[in-house]
C-alpha cells in the first residue's frame, strides 16, 4: 500500500537537529487536541440526534460506525495525497476538510436531516484520517525508539484534553439549549421540539468551522522542517528485502487496535445513555455530559502517569497493568448498579488511556525501513470503532447494561498483545532521529 512519508525513512536526521523539533511537535500537539475535541463532541451529540431523529441504538451507533468507516476508506488516499504534494500542505488540507464538514453539519441541522449529518460526519472524519496518517508516526520517530511509546502517550495527552473538554462543550451548547438534552431520558418530543433541537447545533459547529481554518492558516505559515527526498528512495528499495507479515508484533498489533477501538468508542459513545438510566445515576443527558468530561479527563492523566512511567518500565509491562485493570472495572460495570456502575464506567477512561498510543509504537518497533507500511495499516485499523454498531445491536436485544460485556472482551485481546503479541520477530534496525 502507499505509505505515508512522513516516517523515519523520510526524516534526514542530520539536516534536522532535534531542537529545531520541538516547535514543530508543540503544533502538531495543537492537532492532537482538536481531532480529540471534534471525535468526543459526537458523544454528546449522539444522545442528541437520538432524541431528534428517533432513533434506536443501533441507528445511534450507525453513526458512529460511519465516523471510523473513513479511517478505512480514506487511509490510502491521505497517503498518496501526502506523497503528492508533501507533509505541510497536506495538514491544511486535512484542516479545510474537516471546516468544510463542519459547515455541512450547520446545513444538515437546518433541514434537519439524517442522510446529511452521516455525510458530513464521514468529510469531517476524513480530514482527521488525513491528519492521523501523518502525525503519529512522526511523532514516534522523533527521537529514540525505546521512548517512542513515552513520546507518544505525551503528546496524545493533548488529543485527551481535548477529548475533556469537548463534553463541556457539547453539554452546554447541545444538550444544555435542547428539550431533549434537559428532559428526563423518558420524554418524547413534539416535531416543533424536536426541529428545535436539531437546530441547536448550529452555533457549535460554526465556531469549530472558524477555528479550523485559522488553525489551517497558521500551519501554512509555519516553517515545518522538510522532508527528506534521497533517504526515502533508498528506504524504498530497502522495504523490497523484507515482509511485514513476518513482525509479530504488527500482525497482532494491527488487530489490537482494531479492537481497542471498539473498546473505547463503545463506552464513550453509551456513556451518556447508560449513566442516564434510573437504575443507574437517573441524570438527564446534560447532567450525563458533563460526567463524560470525567472519563475522558481520566485518559488525560493516565497518558501524562504512562508517558513517565515507560520512561523507566518496558510499555509492554505497563499495557498489560492498565488491560487488566479496565477488564476489572468493566465487570464492575456490568454487573452492579447505581454510582458504582457509573464510576466504574468512568475509571475505564484511565485503562484506556495508554492503549493506542502504546499499541501503535509497540506494533512498528523493529520495522526499520518497513515502518512507513506500518503505519499506514496501524491507522487503517482506527475503523475498528465503526463496529461500534456491534454494542448498538447488543444493547437493543440484550439490554444496555450487558453489551458492555463486548468491552470487557476485548481488554481481554488488549492483555494478551501486551504479554505475548507485541513481542517483535526477525526485528530490524530502528530508524530515527535524535
Amino acid at each position: 500500500m502507499p505509505a505515508p512519508p512522513s516516517s523515519s525513512a523520510t526524516l534526514t536526521a542530520g539536516d534536522h537537529p532535534a531542537t529545531r523539533y520541538g516547535p514543530a511537535l508543540t503544533l502538531l500537539a495543537s492537532l492532537f487536541f482538536m481531532w480529540g475535541f471534534i471525535t468526543v463532541i459526537n458523544n454528546t451529540l449522539l444522545p442528541h440526534l437520538r432524541s431528534v431523529f428517533e432513533l434506536n441504538y443501533t441507528q445511534t451507533t450507525l453513526i458512529e460506525s460511519v465516523w471510523f468507516i473513513a479511517y478505512f476508506v480514506a487511509s490510502i488516499p491521505s497517503a498518496k495525497l501526502i506523497e503528492r504534494v508533501g507533509y505541510q500542505k497536506s495538514l491544511v488540507i486535512g484542516l479545510l476538510i474537516m471546516a468544510a464538514g463542519a459547515l455541512g453539519m450547520m446545513l444538515a441541522a437546518s433541514l434537519p436531516s439524517y442522510g446529511v449529518t452521516l455525510t458530513m460526519l464521514f468529510i469531517i472524519a476524513s480530514g482527521i484520517t488525513l491528519l492521523q496518517v501523518a502525525a503519529n508516526p512522526y511523532v514516534a520517530v522523533v527521537g529514540k525508539p525505546e521512548t517512542a511509546s513515552s513520546r507518544l502517550n505525551l503528546v496524545q495527552a493533548m488529543n485527551s484534553a481535548g477529548t475533556m473538554l469537548a463534553p463541556l462543550f457539547g453539554a452546554y451548547l447541545i444538550l444544555g439549549r435542547s428539550k431533549g438534552g434537559t428532559s428526563s431520558a423518558d420524554v418524547v418530543l413534539t416535531p416543533a421540539e424536536r426541529l428545535a433541537d436539531a437546530q441547536s447545533v448550529i452555533l457549535p459547529y460554526g465556531l469549530v468551522a472558524v477555528v479550523l481554518v485559522v488553525l489551517a492558516i497558521v500551519i501554512a505559515r509555519f516553517p515545518l522542517p522538510a522532508m527528506g527526498s534521497s533517504t526515502a528512495r533508498l528506504a524504498k528499495e530497502e522495504r523490497k528485502k523484507h515482509s511485514l507479515w513476518s513482525h509479530r508484533n504488527l500482525v497482532f498489533g494491527i488487530p489490537a487496535i482494531f479492537i481497542y477501538l471498539i473498546a473505547e468508542i463503545g463506552v464513550a459513545n453509551l456513556f451518556v445513555n447508560f449513566v442516564s438510566q434510573p437504575d443507574i445515576a437517573n441524570l438527564t443527558h446534560e447532567q450525563a455530559g458533563r460526567y463524560l468530561s470525567f472519563l475522558w479527563g481520566g485518559m488525560m492523566v493516565g497518558r501524562f502517569v504512562g508517558s513517565a512511567i515507560m520512561q523507566k518500565v518496558d510499555a509492554g509491562k505497563v499495557l498489560a497493568a492498565f488491560a487488566t485493570g479496565s477488564f476489572i472495572v468493566m465487570l464492575v460495570a456490568v454487573f452492579s448498579h447505581g454510582p458504582v456502575a457509573m464510576w466504574a464506567l468512568i475509571l475505564v477512561g484511565l485503562g484506556h488511556s495508554i492503549m493506542f498510543p502504546t499499541i501503535f509504537t509497540l506494533g512498528i518497533r523493529g520495522l526499520g525501513p518497513l515502518t512507513e507500511e506500518g503505519s499506514g495499516l496501524l491507522i487503517m485499523a482506527i475503523a475498528g470503532g465503526s463496529l461500534v454498531v456491534v454494542q448498538g445491536w447488543l444493547a437493543d436485544n440484550y439490554g444496555l447494561q450487558n453489551s458492555f460485556l463486548l468491552t470487557a472482551a476485548c481488554e481481554l485481546y488488549i492483555l494478551f498483545y501486551a504479554l505475548w503479541g507485541s513481542r517483535p520477530t526477525h526485528a530490524l534496525p530502528d530508524q530515527h532521529l535524535e
